[in-house]
C-alpha cells in the first residue's frame, strides 16, 4: 500500500533488500524493464541494484503490484474502444454524409457499435517515442517525511492527499505514527482530519493530540471530520452520535482552548446542534467554560464580537479604531489593508501600523498581499476566486477597484518582502542556488482542497509547456455500473474541444455533433452513448492548422449528457497525449501520455485544461461548471460559462514559484546562472519542482 502511494507521488519504491549475494536472474529484470518501458517508465541504477538482491518470488510480488499501479497512473488499466475503431484516419476519410448519418443513427439508437462497418486495416508504426520516466529507490524514512509534509502543509490539501495520509496512518505501527506526526499542524482543517483519522484507528490520546487544538473551531472541525462531514466548514454537516468517552474528549479539548465564546458564535447554529449531542451540562463542574459558552449561545445572550466592531468602524470610516482593532489580528489586518488605504488620507499611519505587525502575518497571506499590490493598478476585467468546499468550482467577478497611488503599492510590496526575507533567513542555508525562469509559469500551492487526482498534479492556473509534436490527442474513459449498491443506469459522457481566437471569439468546436472540422485538421472518434464495460472517446487536434486559421485557445471539456455527477460514477478520467503528426501510433499509447486526471467532482461539466496554442502551453484548470437547465448539456449550451472561465484562467494573478524561491534565495542563498554551479536547484524537471507540492507547502511557506 505504501509503495502505491510512494510511486504515484514521487516515482520511488521502498525495497526491503536482503543481505547476501544477488539472487534475481538478469533475465527477470530485463523482461520487467522491457514491459514497463511500454508504459513510459524505467528503473534507476540504484533501484536495479536493490532489485537484484531480491528472490524471484519477492521480485514478482513487487513487479506485479508495480505494473498494476503504473497502468492505473497512465490510464492503461482499461480497454479503449472508440466508436470509430479506425480513428483518426477513418473519420478523416469518411464521406460527410456518412459521418452525419453515423452520428444521427448512433444517437437515436443508443448503440455502442460502429455503424460504418469494419475498421480500416493497418496501423502506423509507433513514431511517438518519449523519454522514459525513471522510478528510483526510496526509503521508509523518506516516505514518512513525505506524509509528514502533507500533514504540515500551510494550506488545504486534496482528497487524494487525505486518502494517502489515512492509508499511511492505518498501516503504521506506533513508533511510525510518532515519526509521521509533526510537532505542529499549521492548517486547521488538517488538524481535524488527521486527529479524526488517529481516533478511527485507535492511535490517539490527549498527550499525542491535545497540543494541536488552540481554538473552538479546531474542535468543531474534529467533530465534523469524525462525523465524515466537510472539514472546511463551507457547508453544514450532520453530527453522528458520540459515545460518552468521545463526548468527554471533545469537551476536554474545547475546555483547554483560549477564549472560545466568540469563535463559537461564528458557527452558532452548528455549535448548538453539537451541544445537543455533547450534553455539556452533564459535565458543568468538570468543563465550566464549555457550559458557560453553550448557555450563551442557546439563550442568545449579548456578546460583542471582534468582527462586529471592525465592520462598525469601517462603516463610519474610523481609521484609528480600525488600526487599534486590526493590529490585534495581523492576518485580518493584511486582508483588509487595501480597503483601509482606500477610505483614508492617513495612508502613512496605516502603513506604519502594518509594518509593526507584518512579521506576525502568515507566509501565504503575505505572498498574496504582495502579489495583489504588485499588480494593483494593472488593467484587469475579471477576478477569479475558488470558494471553500470540495467541488472544483470557480467564480469570476468584474474588477471595480479604483486606482491607487503607485508609491503606496510599492511600499506595501516592500513591507511584505522585508517580513518574508527576515522569516526565511532563520531557515537552513541554501548555498549557491539556481532558479529556472520557467517557474514564473507555475503558481504557489496555497489551496489544494478540491484538486483532482492526476498523474502529475499542479496548481490551477499554472502553465505547462507542450511536449514535442504537432498534434495533441485528448482522451476520456468512463464506466457505468453500480456505486455503493446503486446502479447508475446508462451513462453518456461527451468529450469536446472548443476553439477560440486570441480575443476569445468562438471559432468552432469538435464534439459528437461535429466529428470533423471543415476548417483545419481536427477529428472526434465518435459518440459513445453507453458504457457497461467502459467507453472511450478521443479528439485529435493538429496545432499548426488551427493556429494558421487564427485559433489560439482550446478549451477541453467533458459533459455528462445523461446528467450524472462525476462523483457518482464507478470511474471517469481524461487526459492527453502528444503526437508527432495526425494518425500516428496506436489509438492509446501509454508511453505518450502527458497527463491523466480523474474526474470526480459533484458536477456534470468538467474543464480539465485549456490550451494556448500560440504559446505552446497547457493551462491546468481542473474546474467544473454547473449544468445550465435552460440548455441541453452539451458544448453549445455552455458557451458563456466557458468563455468566462477561459478569460479568467488565462489572466489569473497569483504568486508564482519563481518569486517565492527568489525570496528564499535572497534570505539564505546566493543566486547563480546555471545548474552546474548550484548547490540547490529549483526547476521544472530537476531539484525542487512544481510537482513537489507537499514539500513546498510544508517547507517553503513557513
Amino acid at each position: 500500500m505504501n509503495n502505491t502511494i510512494y510511486l504515484r507521488r514521487t516515482n520511488q519504491l521502498i525495497i526491503e533488500v536482503n543481505e547476501g549475494e544477488k539472487r534475481l536472474p538478469k533475465a527477470h529484470l530485463a523482461t520487467a524493464l522491457k514491459n514497463i518501458e511500454a508504459l513510459g517508465y524505467t528503473f534507476s541504477n540504484e533501484l536495479m541494484h536493490a532489485l537484484r538482491k531480491l528472490s524471484t518470488e519477492q521480485f514478482e510480488a513487487v513487479y506485479l503490484q508495480l505494473v498494476k499501479d503504473l497502468k492505473v497512473m497512465v490510464g492503461a488499466h482499461v480497454d479503449y474502444r472508440p466508436m470509430y475503431a479506425g480513428f483518426p484516419l477513418q473519420v478523416m476519410q469518411e464521406d460527410e454524409a456518412e459521418l452525419y448519418l453515423n452520428a444521427i443513427f448512433h444517437y437515436l439508437t443508443h448503440l455502442a457499435v460502429d455503424y460504418s462497418g469494419q475498421p480500416l486495416a493497418g496501423r502506423s508504426p509507433l513514431l511517438d517515442r518519449t523519454d522514459m520516466k525513471v522510478i528510483d529507490l526510496g526509503s521508509k524514512q523518506a516516505f514518512h517525511k513525505l506524509i509528514r509534509q502533507l500533514i504540515e502543509a500551510k494550506g488545504s490539501i486534496s482528497d487524494t492527499d487525505k486518502k494517502d495520509i489515512k492509508r499511511a496512518l492505518k498501516h503504521a505501527d506506533p513508533s511510525e505514527v510518532d515519526a509521521i506526526l509533526p510537532a505542529d499542524i499549521p492548517f486547521k482543517e488538517n488538524v481535524g482530519f488527521v486527529v479524526a483519522t488517529l481516533l478511527m484507528y485507535e492511535q490517539a490520546n490527549m498527550e499525542r493530540i491535545g497540543h494541536y487544538f488552540k481554538t473552538a473551531s479546531d474542535v468543531l472541525r474534529l467533530a465534523v471530520s469524525w462525523s465524515d462531514g466537510d472539514v472546511s466548514l463551507a457547508v453544514a454537516s450532520p453530527f453522528r452520535k458520540f459515545k460518552r468517552s468521545e463526548r468527554r474528549l471533545l469537551l476536554g479539548l474545547l475546555e483547554q482552548c483560549g477564549p472560545i465564546t466568540e469563535d463559537m458564535l461564528r458557527y452558532k447554529e452548528r455549535w448548538i446542534r453539537l451541544g445537543e449531542i455533547l450534553h455539556p451540562s452533564e459535565y458543568k463542574l468538570r468543563y465550566p467554560r464549555c457550559q458557560e459558552a453553550f448557555e450563551l449561545l442557546r439563550n442568545d445572550k449579548p456578546f460583542t464580537t471582534f468582527n462586529g466592531s471592525v465592520e462598525l468602524a469601517f462603516q463610519y470610516r474610523n481609521i484609528w479604531t480600525l488600526i487599534d482593532l486590526l493590529s490585534q489580528r495581523p492576518g485580518e489586518f493584511a486582508r483588509r489593508l487595501d480597503h483601509m488605504l482606500r477610505i483614508t488620507e492617513e495612508e502613512a499611519y496605516v502603513l506604519l501600523a502594518f509594518s509593526e505587525v507584518a512579521a506576525q502575518v502568515s507566509t501565504p497571506v503575505l505572498l498574496q498581499v504582495r502579489q495583489h499590490f504588485v499588480q494593483r493598478n494593472e488593467p484587469q476585467d475579471l477576478r477569479i476566486f475558488f470558494p471553500k468546499g470540495n467541488v472544483a468550482k470557480a467564480f469570476a467577478i468584474p474588477v471595480q477597484l479604483p486606482e491607487m497611488d503607485e508609491t503606496i503599492c510599492q511600499e506595501v510590496v516592500q513591507l511584505c518582502e522585508q517580513a518574508l526575507v527576515q522569516r526565511f533567513a532563520v531557515l537552513p542555508m541554501l548555498g549557491k542556488t539556481y532558479i529556472d525562469p520557467q517557474l514564473k509559469d507555475y503558481l504557489v500551492p496555497f489551496s489544494q482542497r478540491s484538486a483532482s487526482k492526476a498523474l502529475h498534479t499542479i496548481v490551477r492556473g499554472s502553465r505547462v509547456p507542450m511536449a514535442a509534436g504537432d498534434t495533441i490527442r485528448f482522451f476520456s474513459w468512463w464506466k457505468e455500473g453500480e456505486v455503493d449498491g446503486k446502479s447508475t443506469g446508462r451513462v453518456d459522457i461527451d468529450l469536446s474541444a472548443v476553439m477560440y481566437d486570441e480575443n476569445w471569439n468562438y471559432l468552432e468546436h469538435i464534439s459528437y455533433t461535429n466529428l470533423r472540422s471543415a476548417k483545419y485538421k481536427a477529428v472526434h472518434s465518435g459518440d459513445m452513448v453507453t458504457a457497461p464495460y467502459g467507453a472511450s472517446e478521443f479528439i485529435d487536434l493538429h496545432i499548426p492548422s488551427i493556429v494558421n486559421y487564427g485559433g489560439r485557445y482550446v478549451v477541453a471539456t467533458l459533459h455528462s449528457f445523461t446528467s450524472h455527477p462525476y462523483c457518482d460514477l464507478p470511474e471517469c478520467f481524461a487526459g492527453w497525449m502528444m503526437r508527432k503528426k495526425p494518425g500516428s501510433s496506436e489509438i492509446y499509447e501509454p508511453s505518450t501520455v502527458a497527463n491523466k486526471i480523474d474526474i470526480t467532482a459533484d458536477t456534470q461539466i468538467a474543464i480539465p485544461v485549456i490550451l494556448d496554442l500560440v504559446q505552446c502551453t497547457i493551462i491546468w484548470t481542473d474546474l467544473a461548471l454547473k449544468r445550465y437547465p435552460d440548455f441541453n448539456n452539451n458544448v453549445e449550451g455552455n458557451q458563456k460559462g466557458m468563455v468566462l472561465m477561459g478569460k479568467a484562467m488565462t489572466t489569473l494573478r497569483k504568486p508564482n514559484l519563481h518569486d517565492l524561491f527568489m525570496l528564499h534565495t535572497k534570505a539564505r542563498g546566493e543566486l547563480v546562472d546555471t545548474m552546474d554551479q548550484a548547490d540547490t536547484i529549483y526547476g521544472v524537471d530537476e531539484g525542487v519542482t512544481p510537482y513537489n507540492m507537499e514539500q513546498i507547502m510544508a517547507e517553503y511557506l513557513v
